[in-house]
């Protein structure tokens, strides 16, 4: 992976989000989850979800500027 490229890095981000997705939705079928960890996670997957939007800001361009 090359460190400068940001659409690379969007793309794992992408994925660790879809991933964090997944796993909460089986921690909620569960029904006996760890309300702990699932609030953990999710607060990760906000994080995730804010540094997406950051570096998307990023690659495409502000058109009504």
């Amino acid at each position: 992976m090359n460190d400068d490229d940001p659409a690379e890095l969007l793309a794992l981000l992408k994925a660790e989000h879809r991933r964090l997705d997944a796993e909460i939705e089986v921690m909620r079928g569960a029904g006996n989850c760890d309300p702990l960890a699932l609030a953990r996670m999710k607060k990760r997957k906000l994080g995730l979800k804010d540094q997406i939007q950051q570096l998307e800001d990023q690659i495409i361009p502000d058109i009504l500027a």
